[in-house]
């Protein structure tokens, strides 16, 4: 059985065929893949690794906070997205807790 990785942080130039060499250091990997941004097709500087069951600790063990491609790497076993908390965002449809910036009232004056 597989299980799931997640890898966080990975460099922009990092590929699904060099993290998948990366990881099949420490065992027998399943899949990898970078996940890229649909429009710009730019990576989104993460991804998931799948590695035989028996190799998943050792991958963890070898790449957690360790350099791949300039950067330091995030790795842990995946969670379903069931169990991650919902994101919040501003219900005018910015994605932070300040809104669009600005006044209440708009646009970027004050007054003294």
């Amino acid at each position: 059985m597989a299980t799931k990785l997640y890898v966080g942080n990975l460099s922009y130039n990092t590929t699904n065929d060099s993290l998948r060499d990366a990881f099949a250091q420490s065992g027998a990997v399943v899949s990898a893949t970078v996940l890229t941004d649909r429009m710009s097709g730019r990576s989104r500087g993460f991804g998931f690794v799948e590695m035989e069951e028996a190799d998943s600790a050792k991958a963890i063990e070898m790449w957690n906070d360790k350099d791949l491609d300039g950067r330091k790497l995030r790795v842990n076993e995946a969670r379903p997205m069931a169990d991650r908390p919902p994101r919040r965002f501003d219900s005018r449809g910015g994605g932070n807790d300040r809104g669009s910036g600005g006044s209440e009232r708009g646009g970027d004056r004050r007054s003294f």
